[in-house]
């Protein structure tokens, strides 16, 4: 089979295809699924960069993909072949806590990826899509539409008519909206980009901000919203954002640290004590909550936002514009 690896930390330097990979065959307990999307996150430019210690070179990158079940293993009862699935994030992270080595077991990282075009995953690392989606619109869901819902539902719980400030337009900000908007949420969404606000503006953000234009975006929420400050904030910026999503927050409220994308460096607790706020790191989620999140998707029949979808040869491309930093939403490969 065909199938990309990260081979050396150099970059985009270090991701070769190989054409000439064994096939994969399931053995007890696993589902062998013919690839036909894959979608990349913020994370995958970390892989092929070494940014992550725990990663073991060569690997098959991305965590995020959808494909169909081709071959069961013995004992498999969940699927069957024909089935849509999509891979979990976390190879052990079922229901619960989330494991103390959950980093060490997640696609693309430790594990062998979903960038090839045959897979092999354990059943209990499999989901079944939403009938509605495409392959390429159910690829987004893994981690970026995951990780949303963790913040919004599973841990924020959020209710009609509370506010919440979500930082950037990439894709887990916009999954962020569509499940705020889902609940009936109040949104203020911040880019550098006027362009970018228009285009969340017209999928259903009350109030946008732009950074870039007005630096101090944290007083601008706090003028939005009377002075009261918001109920959630979706934080992806790390410590350059939270200094200021700090300030945002109103006493009480709850700061969702899902990212670092402005850098790292050292924040002041005071403001947390002082607030009382809320400080919830989250990392993707378990099998358990994107079951729950597929039945509102399917309900409510949401469609992600995907910003342009690549052809398997052009993988290098993808990459290279998601680092640009141009695109709203997903980027998606499609898999022939």
């Amino acid at each position: 089979m065909k199938a990309y690896e990260v081979r050396e930390t150099t970059g985009l330097d270090g991701l070769h295809l190989n054409v000439d990979r064994a096939d994969p065959v399931p053995g007890p307990g696993q589902v062998l699924v013919r690839m036909r999307a894959a979608a990349l996150n913020y994370r995958d430019q970390g892989v092929i960069k070494g940014a992550y210690g725990y990663t073991k070179f060569p690997v098959i990158p991305l965590s995020d993909g959808a494909g169909e079940v081709v071959q069961v293993g013995p004992g498999v009862t969940a699927f069957k072949a024909g089935d849509r699935v999509a891979g979990t994030f976390f190879v052990n992270w079922i229901a619960g806590r989330i494991p103390p080595d959950a980093s060490k077991n997640s696609l693309g990282g430790m594990v062998d990826g979903v960038l090839a075009e045959f897979v092999l995953l354990n059943e209990t690392g499999a989901i079944k899509l939403p009938d509605h989606l495409s392959f390429e619109e159910a690829a987004t869901l893994p981690c970026a539409a995951l990780t949303a819902w963790h913040a919004v539902v599973e841990a924020g719980r959020i209710k009609a008519g509370e506010t919440i400030v979500i930082l950037g337009t990439g894709g887990v900000s916009c999954f962020a909206l569509a499940f705020a908007k889902m609940h009936g949420a109040i949104v203020i969404m911040t880019s550098s980009s006027d362009g970018k606000l228009a285009r969340v503006k017209a999928l259903g953000a009350d109030m946008t901000v732009n950074y870039k234009q007005t630096p101090d975006w944290d007083l601008e929420v706090l003028k939005l919203t009377g002075g009261a400050g918001v109920d959630h904030i979706v934080e992806v910026g790390g410590p350059n954002t939270l200094a200021k999503s700090m300030l945002a927050i109103q006493p009480g409220g709850s700061i969702y640290v899902i990212g670092a994308l402005g850098g790292t460096g050292a924040i002041d607790p005071r403001a947390i004590n002082r607030k009382s706020i809320r400080l919830q790191g989250i990392h993707v989620g378990s099998r358990d909550m994107f079951a729950a999140m597929n039945r509102a998707i399917a309900k409510a029949r949401l469609k992600p936002v995907i910003d342009c979808v690549f052809d398997f040869a052009d993988t290098k491309a993808a990459y290279a514009y998601q680092a640009s930093g141009s695109h709203l939403g997903k980027i998606v490969i499609a898999i022939p």
